[in-house]
């Protein structure tokens, strides 16, 4: 078989494509997202005591309380190194979906480990950075994948589909795993065996379902090879260079980059730290220490979850009247709003469900489509580069958004002060994309607009 002659839009690959979603976002949202912060927590406080020192670091201490941010953080900078180098090697090979099979099987084993850990806090540590980077990195070559089984007109589609998905894999894997914590006592176990068995139960999902993807995903020709005189670790950090100068050539790909920088800080500060907010502003510190907020949060949390999964389906419509661009932008106005809600309006626990209503909606639009629309800027043959750096910028700068919500918290004491502040990375991410002629980045890198990819066919 001609590898280089592959159909796109063949739709039982898209459909493998499409599952991979359903299987990592399982263990990301119920694992990653929910249950291991907790577990961890409590691993280190029984070792060190609540506010106890687990790392003496010189310049400042991580608590038990701050440790699995810390993991979080080790992981997120040790990517902005390691994934443009791997995307860089994946565009000179054939080897894309046998590096990201590599990489998820990673997470895969160290999410099925996490089952085996109940006193270590180390090692439980230890296994959340290499699957929060196993994810990643699996991640990069994922969302290449889409360039290649998709033509430009079909790719929101799909995309927001893969997303629509993972959200609702998501949401079935959390169900289940917190009915096996509530009922956990009637079921003749302990809340912490629960927990473990969620981990193993999550890592499977996402093991055995995208073994299906694997099997239905078809492996391309690299359009370029490996020069005489190097080996793919030269070529990765060469190829690394190499696309950062080709990014200030593609002035408008750099332009939306820059501005998803700031929208998707603004987007993940908000999950992040809503959570804590929502907590210190509808809650008592009676009803905090009866864990009653942890309740009510998850049911947010599973609400967010089943509107995204509406919105990410709902804005591709949209995106088909008006463009993936001004969706985005209307999404991004939806989010100022949301923030603005939170600060002036919020008062009652029905509000923060609408409200966790409505954060569903545009996380799953302003992500599915920004990844369909930033996929139609990539040269080809440099998919994997580019979405190294689209990696990063999806997970590795929240921290802006969350140095400028302790500044205001710190300087005014006001929750509420500090959601609104989060409205500055809206507003730039929303100028920066308005002023971004996404059709000529379209062009500049050699690709068809969907439309124009629609009149061909």
């Amino acid at each position: 078989m001609n590898e280089t002659k592959i159909a796109k839009n063949d739709r039982q690959e898209i459909f493998g494509w499409m599952i991979y979603d359903w299987a990592n976002s399982a263990f990301f949202t119920a694992v990653i997202g929910v249950l291991i912060g907790p577990y961890l927590l409590s691993l280190a406080q029984n070792a060190v005591g609540e506010d106890g020192v687990v790392f003496d670091l010189f310049f400042f201490n991580v608590t038990a309380k701050g440790l699995f941010s810390f993991c979080t953080a080790i992981s997120t900078i040790s990517l902005v190194i390691f994934l443009p180098i791997l995307g860089a090697i994946a565009d000179y090979t054939h080897l894309k979906k046998r590096l990201m099979a590599i990489f998820c099987y990673i997470g895969v084993i160290a999410g099925t480990a996490m089952f085996f850990i109940t006193e270590s806090y180390i090692g439980l540590s230890l296994l959340i950075i290499i699957s929060n980077m196993a994810f990643a990195a699996a991640n990069v070559f994922y969302n290449a994948f889409l360039i290649d089984i998709t033509t430009e007109d079909k790719r929101d589609k799909i995309s927001s589909y893969g997303y629509g998905l993972g959200y609702l894999g998501g949401v079935v894997m959390l169900i289940l795993c917190i009915l096996l914590l509530n009922n956990a006592e009637s079921l003749g176990i302990t809340t912490g065996l629960a927990a473990r068995i969620s981990f193993l139960a999550a890592s499977a999902w996402w093991g055995i379902f995208g073994a299906i993807s694997f099997y239905m995903l078809k492996s391309r020709k690299a359009d370029k090879e490996v020069p005489d005189n190097k080996n793919l670790v030269t070529v990765g950090f060469s190829e690394l260079w190499q696309t950062l100068k080709e990014l200030r050539r593609l002035r408008y790909t750099m332009l939306f980059l820059i501005a998803y920088l700031f929208y998707n800080d603004g987007i993940q500060t908000v999950i992040l730290m809503s959570s804590s907010f929502l907590s210190q502003e509808l809650f008592t510190q009676a009803e905090r220490t009866a864990n009653l907020d942890k309740t009510f949060l998850i049911q947010i949390f599973i609400v967010a979850q089943v509107f995204a999964l509406i919105g990410a389906l709902v804005f591709e419509r949209i995106a088909r009247f008006i463009g993936a661009k001004k969706t985005i932008i209307l999404s991004l106005i939806i989010w100022c709003g949301i923030v603005i809600f939170a600060y002036a309006i919020l008062e009652t626990k029905f509000q923060a469900v609408i409200m966790g209503g409505f954060i569903g909606l545009v996380l799953g639009s302003a992500q599915a489509l920004s990844r369909s629309l930033y996929s139609q800027m990539i040269p080809v043959g440099r998919e994997s580069s580019f979405f190294g750096l689209y990696e990063i910028s999806e997970k590795g700068t929240s921290w802006m958004g969350q140095i400028l919500f302790t500044i205001i918290v710190s300087a005014t004491g006001s929750f509420r002060q500090a959601i609104l502040g989060l409205i500055v990375f809206f507003v730039v991410g929303s100028v920066i994309l308005l002023f971004t002629d996404t059709t000529r980045a379209i062009h500049e890198a050699g690709n068809l607009t969907p439309e124009e990819a629609a009149k061909e066919t």
